[in-house]
């Protein structure tokens, strides 16, 4: 029985599921969910990363560790994190960098925060025996300060979305059409009366997820000191829109098509993440990928680059263009630091604390 197969049979006994039920099955699920089984990235597989793009990014990354490092006094004793690693090009390229920074490798424990099998096997061809495994960030041990990097780890969460219909909200939600297929529907929600107020035709999305992992970063780096660096597409600011999506073969796909076959993502919701890692105690700021990339003197390792290796100027010119360009990854791409108060990660010294609005 393929995962289509599974979950129409469970629809047509229960009842149709929320989208984030969905898309928790379509990329967990431990027999056919696409990052248990199948996680396929890179110029050949589903989508490429920014880590992908160019060693410039990661190189970056570990700058901002090493410096918030430095900005925190130097501590003894140090978590470098990253949650959901991919195949570990970013920590390859961050472990890299950091090297540079006298004390820190010997002051720091590195953790990978991974779920997928798949993915362990490839981030372990990769990556230093000294780099250890949990599967969820309460494993990692507390009592230190945290350095945690994600890139394209809260589009990966699973989100529910609602229709401001002409009579109210409804929840979207999959079930089985006459022929039996998957398809979308409308289902009444009690979560109506919280929800913001709209015009028919809008579309809401909610992560839980999203919102608990702000929460839970900002109890740790309240709690420990530290600092998260969030890198990922979706909105700065308070919106409506419908961006659930499905990747195969760096093509969009209809995401009830394959279930379990291809990537599924929604935008992240950094105005919920930060105001729940704000809740906790934290302090929270937020950039464009473009403008944390060039705080943190992208133009100035590009030239270096160049330099070095003259024959890789117009390569390094695309590289450059897709992680900072208006129309590729410079804008969409957002860059959110969650923070211990009593100091400012580097990029974020005068960076928005809180976002305007904008749509989605």
């Amino acid at each position: 029985m393929s995962l289509r197969e599974r979950l129409a049979a469970q629809i047509a006994a229960g009842g149709p599921i929320s989208v984030a039920q969905y898309m928790t099955a379509c990329l967990h699920d431990p027999e056919f969910g696409y990052y248990a089984t199948r996680p396929a990235l890179g110029e050949g597989g589903d989508f490429i990363t920014a880590p992908m793009v160019s060693q410039m990014f990661g190189e970056l990354v570990g700058v901002w560790a090493a410096s918030s490092w430095e900005l925190m006094g130097r501590p003894d004793e140090l978590r470098l994190v990253e949650m959901g690693p991919g195949d570990g090009t970013l920590m390859s390229d961050v472990l890299r960098t950091v090297r540079h920074a006298a004390g820190f490798l010997e002051a720091a424990d590195f953790w990978l925060v991974e779920t997928s099998a798949p993915l362990r096997a490839l981030q372990r061809e990769r990556l230093p025996q000294d780099v250890r495994w949990a599967a969820s960030l309460d494993e990692v041990p507390g009592g230190a300060p945290l350095i945690l990097v994600a890139n394209e780890l809260l589009d990966c969460l699973p989100a529910r979305q609602f229709v401001r219909t002409a009579i109210g909200w409804a929840e979207q939600v999959v079930g089985l059409d006459a022929d039996g297929e998957l398809a979308f529907g409308l289902a009444p929600t009690p979560a109506a009366a919280l929800l913001p107020d709209a015009a028919p035709g809008q579309v809401y999305e909610q992560s839980a997820a999203q919102g608990a992992l702000g929460a839970e970063l900002g109890r740790r780096v309240a709690a420990d000191g530290g600092a998260a660096l969030l890198i990922d597409y979706g909105r700065a600011g308070p919106g409506f829109g419908d961006t659930l999506q499905a990747l195969r073969r760096h093509e969009k796909v209809d995401p009830l098509a394959t279930p379990g076959e291809a990537d599924l993502t929604i935008h992240a919701d950094f105005p919920a993440v930060m105001a729940a890692a704000r809740g906790e105690g934290a302090a929270a700021a937020i950039l464009t990928q473009a403008d944390f990339l060039a705080r943190m003197g992208i133009g100035a390792r590009a030239e270096a680059l160049v330099r070095a290796a003259p024959n890789r100027t117009a390569m390094i010119g695309r590289q450059l263009t897709r992680l900072l360009g208006a129309d590729e990854m410079g804008e969409l791409f957002k860059a959110c630091a969650i923070h211990s108060p009593d100091w400012t990660p580097p990029a974020f010294e005068d960076a928005p604390k809180d976002a305007p609005e904008e749509g989605a």
